[in-house]
């Protein structure tokens, strides 16, 4: 199958339905919870055994991780066609199913990064949950941080109804879900399903850097020129790159108000090295207070490019997930990226080195090695 170049556009009837659901969101959860009533014998019977969790910041390799570990038999997770009705699973994939057969040429996603998609593939789209019962989560100004002490009733009814009526929808048994922001929500996930396994991805942070600087690039370009491309990541719970980009305030206000500063003031190798370590940072203090233990595994970009094999062995054990030929499938799959090299001067480098080495090396970056 050849695949055609993924030109960013937003078609009117999502960006009409998703305008709906932003605007009357309280109205879609409680259709949301009207819908599982319905089927509440078939959500009923659904487990929630083992939830994966792939939280990391964008750029991480995030995304090979949940190709991957969806096509795994037993995990369940969301697919680009579930948007922008999120809210109503059970009724829209009904609907989705019956509007035709057609077959989707894959392209290459917007990102322009080699990794092909259909309405079928995977995609992080649990955030449009999140925002909606915990408004000003994306607020730099607030903490973003939720954890064992927080609590909220209809919330944990609602997503764990939706994550069973996901399972049975698509037939698993395990549900997978990628979502950057949830590295501020471990110790909430944890109060949640205490058996609940995650996988922290993790890049070098001048890699890391100029990986998010190129996104934001071309996510701003597409923005500028076409608003409903903007209305769409807004929508969807990407403010990570583009024209609303937004600091991931990890609990410490002045690190928030300091990214903002730096990008406002246009240095935005400073902006992103700074919330590089800030969000790595407070995963590595979570690790060290026994917040994560055993449940998490970090995964280094690095080590996934060089032995893709192992790697994903060491991830499927760690997920208590049989094999099933994935480990051969990442080594055909992965590969260290050729598309792009970062352009960065020496001060630039010295600028990510001294912003981001002390949170590295707690990950095992010697960036003292890049002099």
């Amino acid at each position: 199958m050849t695949a055609r170049k993924q030109t960013m556009k937003v078609d009117p009837w999502t960006d009409l339905l998703g305008g709906l659901i932003e605007r009357h969101p309280r109205l879609w959860v409680r259709l949301g919870d009207w819908e599982t009533r319905l089927v509440r014998e078939s959500v009923a019977k659904a487990k929630l055994d083992r939830p994966i969790y792939i939280a990391g910041l964008a750029r991480s390799g995030s995304t090979i991780l949940l190709e991957l570990l969806s096509r795994h038999t037993e995990t369940a997770t969301h697919r680009y066609r579930d948007f922008p009705m999120l809210l109503t699973p059970w009724a829209w994939n009904w609907f989705v199913d019956r509007a035709g057969s057609k077959k989707h040429e894959a392209t290459e996603r917007a990102h322009r990064d080699r990794i092909l998609v259909t309405p079928e593939s995977p995609e992080a789209f649990e955030e449009v949950i999140w925002s909606v019962f915990f408004p000003g989560l994306h607020d730099p100004a607030k903490s973003a941080v939720l954890d064992m002490g927080t609590s909220n009733p209809h919330f944990e009814r609602f997503y764990q109804d939706h994550i069973r009526k996901l399972l049975i929808l698509r037939g698993g048994s395990r549900y997978l879900a990628k979502g950057n922001y949830n590295v501020t929500r471990i110790g909430y996930l944890r109060k949640l399903f205490p058996d609940a396994r995650f996988l922290i991805p993790i890049r070098h942070p001048v890699w890391h850097v100029a990986s998010l600087m190129k996104q934001h690039r071309l996510f701003s370009a597409a923005g500028a020129e076409d608003d409903r491309v903007r209305r769409q990541m807004r929508r969807s719970g990407h403010f990570e790159f583009g024209l609303d980009r937004r600091p991931i305030n990890v609990g410490d206000q002045s690190l928030a108000e300091e990214i903002g500063s730096l990008w406002r003031n246009g240095e935005e190798i400073a902006g992103w090295a700074t919330l590089w370590a800030g969000v790595y940072g407070h995963i590595a203090d979570c690790i060290q207070a026994a917040e994560l233990g055993r449940a998490a595994r970090i995964v280094r970009y690095e080590d996934l490019c060089a032995d893709p094999g192992a790697i994903l062995s060491m991830i499927l054990d760690h997920c208590d997930l049989d094999h099933q030929g994935l480990p051969d499938l990442a080594r055909a799959m992965i590969a260290r990226p050729t598309y792009y090299h970062p352009a960065f001067s020496r001060a630039d480098r010295d600028t990510i080195r001294v912003r981001t080495e002390d949170v590295a090396a707690r990950f095992g970056y010697d960036l003292s090695a890049d002099d």
